[in-house]
């Protein structure tokens, strides 16, 4: 069981970090999700790995970063974007990608989530609707209000809005 756990962390570590690092918009937050859920899921390894242990493991990742944002004990604060009006001087500009992951992290954790699972993993709405125990209709709605508001974000910004269309697709 050991080996196939590490050669488990050792291939799908990598994908699961970036996954984290999406929903939570800072590497050591990221590093530390990941962790808490790979410590649970080892003692339960065996049952785990029987199902998809990747889709399992970013919707633990997903519900231990709700379950934090809603515990009064455990908020974290949300970094603020930037005053485009004071970023006048091309070069203290802040970084589109920066920009993009503070505004992720304004998104409640189960919108962040949605967004990241389709848009950035590329899953259909009825993958992220089981991964995430919902209907697709609260994944349709959950994308449509999580793109609105990273535009919104970005733009105020003054960054360039992302190719984010993709949500006016209808993918079926």
């Amino acid at each position: 069981m050991n080996d196939d756990f590490g050669t488990f962390v050792a291939t799908s570590g990598p994908r699961l970090l970036r996954f984290a690092v999406l929903i939570t918009g800072q590497r050591a937050d990221a590093e530390d999700l990941l962790q808490e859920v790979l410590e649970q899921a080892y003692p339960r390894w065996r049952a785990v790995r029987q199902r998809q242990p990747e889709a399992y493991l970013r919707r633990a990742m997903t519900n231990r970063l709700a379950s934090r944002w809603r515990s009064p004990w455990n908020r974290r604060r949300v970094a603020h974007l930037p005053d485009a009006a004071a970023q006048q001087d091309e070069m203290a500009r802040v970084d589109d990608r920066e920009v993009l992951l503070a505004a992720m992290r304004e998104l409640p954790p189960r919108m962040r989530a949605v967004v990241v699972l389709r848009y950035w993993l590329g899953l259909s709405e009825a993958e992220v609707a089981a991964e995430l125990d919902c209907s697709t209709g609260s994944v349709k709605s959950q994308a449509s209000r999580g793109l609105h508001r990273l535009r919104a974000r970005l733009e105020a910004a003054g960054v360039t809005p992302l190719d984010l269309d993709l949500a006016e697709d209808n993918h079926a």
